[in-house]
């Protein structure tokens, strides 16, 4: 129990030096991995229905 106390306090001391973003660089951050996801969504669909209907051709 000892041991849990310590590594609790050390973890609130080590969070305390954290450079937490502010407002603006996480709403910009955000924003980036939104865009960045769908743009990969879109470019992993439009090669996904193609080569469903290839390997389909293929199958039959």
């Amino acid at each position: 129990m000892n041991k849990l106390k310590k590594f609790i306090g050390e973890v609130k001391v080590e969070l305390k030096k954290v450079a937490w973003p502010d407002k603006d660089e996480l709403t910009g951050a955000t924003s980036v991995v939104i865009v960045t996801v769908l743009l990969l969504a879109i470019y992993i669909g439009i090669w996904d229905f193609p080569l469903a209907k290839f390997v389909r051709v293929l199958i039959r």
